[in-house]
């Protein structure tokens, strides 16, 4: 079953519809009932979603050092390169 719906939309966003549509070769009325469609399906389900805050990490700093973190293991799983002389 479907449903007239009327809107009101700013004149930029007309534009933009009107362009997009133009694009892939489609009414404006179509690509906006897509785009409608696609903003009001419900999010997939993540299935790990259960555990967020199950298990106690001791700690949150590695939020605040990822990066340290990530570079330490970069820097620790990486051999060593041929040594370079500088420029002259």
């Amino acid at each position: 079953m479907s449903h007239p719906l009327t809107l009101d939309v700013p004149e930029s966003v007309y534009r933009s519809l009107v362009r997009q549509a133009e694009e892939s070769g489609q009414q404006p009325e179509v690509l906006a009932v897509q785009l409608l469609t696609t903003a009001t399906q419900p999010e997939a389900e993540d299935p790990l979603e259960a555990f967020i805050g199950a298990f106690d990490s001791e700690g949150s700093e590695w939020a605040d050092q990822h990066d340290a973190y990530l570079g330490g293991s970069l820097s620790e799983a990486t051999p060593p390169g041929p040594k370079r002389r500088p420029f002259s």
